[in-house]
């Protein structure tokens, strides 16, 4: 995709762990390209503007040739003015004795304001990335609320973490270089109902049911492997008390370098359905999407699935419907 000589990019939840690790990569050059300048409006909370700060200095001190502007505020109205892409990093976290509609009341109101302020200041052909969790559900707000101005497609929530985890696991099994597991993907939410799916995966060029075609190999691709992708946040948080924030960044870097620059793979991303495979439309669903580097996607079209794709499929948009549903109820109630 060829962008114009500058672009601002918003990235909210900026004195985070994850935003820590990800403004760098912003600047390299692969995902906008090289050449092009990056003006960043870094968004928080107010008692974290003096970590912001901070952050700031440290993207000056890197010396980098395409960073632009930096803003560092808590006011989105300033922080979404101009934004070429946005980058919702922050969210509401679920706090000890908080109540699940209490928690989704949160943040409906936020990417509700969040939605808004992109439509009346943003730039209208704006990319939006969601993080933030439950990222699939805080996705469909923001761009109900964002709509029309920003066309509800331009909306996504990230699935490519779990995208990445699902070829990890696969070429460690299979003792081959990740590059070499294509068409492994994410189905659904970014939640433990979410489907890692292996049907039309190959491995160094052989199909992955060839693969691993014992019947223990069949055994964990079906039980082991689908639970280790689904929890994976979960162990990493057990393992170092904090949640993922490395490979988070890898993960939207990702993302956005696909969008823009095309893959000759099929990616996960949770966009907005359009009824595809039976999900209901006006859900934020992880598919596998082809993309060309415009800009845009597509969904995967015309893809076999037997019964227990299709049980885990909709299991996962049972719940995405139950909890947009339930987020609505909530921000009214």
């Amino acid at each position: 995709m060829v962008l114009p000589p500058s672009i601002t990019v918003t990235v909210t939840g900026a004195a985070g762990q994850i935003a820590y690790s990800l403004l760098p990569r912003l600047l390299d050059g692969s995902i906008f390209g090289k050449g092009v300048t990056i003006n960043l409006h870094l968004l928080d909370v107010a008692g974290a503007l003096g970590a912001l700060g901070g952050v700031k200095l440290e993207l000056e001190d890197l010396d980098s040739a395409q960073l632009g502007t930096v803003l560092a505020t808590d006011d989105q109205e300033v922080a979404f003015a101009g934004a070429d892409v946005a980058i919702m990093l922050g969210a509401f976290p679920r706090k000890e004795g908080m109540e699940r509609a209490d928690l989704l009341a949160k943040n409906v109101a936020i990417f509700a304001e969040a939605g808004k302020a992109l439509a009346r200041v943003g730039e209208p052909t704006c990319k939006v990335l969601v993080v933030g969790n439950p990222a699939n559900t805080n996705a469909a707000i923001l761009a109900r609320n964002a709509a029309p101005t920003i066309a509800v497609e331009n909306v996504m929530a990230l699935t490519r973490l779990d995208h990445n985890r699902l070829h990890a696991q696969l070429a460690l099994r299979s003792g081959v270089n990740v590059q070499h597991v294509r068409r492994a993907v994410i189905w659904g939410n970014h939640s433990s109902t979410q489907y890692p799916d292996i049907s039309s995966t190959t491995i160094a060029g052989v199909p992955a049911v060839e693969v691993f075609n014992s019947a223990e190999d069949q055994a964990w691709l079906r039980g082991e492997l689908i639970a280790t992708v689904q929890t994976r946040g979960a162990a990493v948080i057990k393992a170092r008390k904090l949640s993922s924030a490395m490979s988070a960044a890898k993960a939207i870097y990702d993302h956005l370098h696909d969008l823009l620059n095309g893959s000759n793979d099929w990616v996960s991303m949770a966009v907005p359905s359009d009824g595809s495979y039976g999900v209901p439309a006006g859900l934020v669903y992880s598919f596998p999407c082809a993309v060309k580097g415009d800009g845009t996607y597509k969904i995967v079209g015309g893809l076999e699935v037997d019964a227990f794709s299709a049980k885990m499929m909709k299991a996962s948009a049972d719940e995405l419907a139950t909890e947009l549903a339930d987020a609505i109820a909530a921000s009214t109630a």
